[in-house]
């Protein structure tokens, strides 16, 4: 499984995304907004996004920390 986080500083929901997957084991790719992309970066690969963080699996949107949770844990 290939997990990618896209985050933004000072964010408790992509914090508690990170500390969810350190947790469970999973190994994941952290990018920070302003570091690693930019606002229009978001824009132009998850145009549907609307909130942080955004989470991939295996290059898939998935959505953000509640769809990362249900994913992992089947809620």
């Amino acid at each position: 499984m290939n997990v990618a986080v896209w985050s933004k500083p000072q964010c408790p929901y992509c914090d508690m995304a990170k500390r969810l997957l350190e947790q469970k084991g999973i190994e994941y790719t952290s990018v920070t907004l302003g570091e690693e992309f930019t606002r229009d970066d978001v824009v132009a690969k998850f145009p549907t996004a609307r909130t942080f963080p955004i989470i991939e699996i295996d290059n898939e949107y998935i959505g953000g920390y509640n769809e990362l949770r249900q994913k992992i844990e089947g809620d």
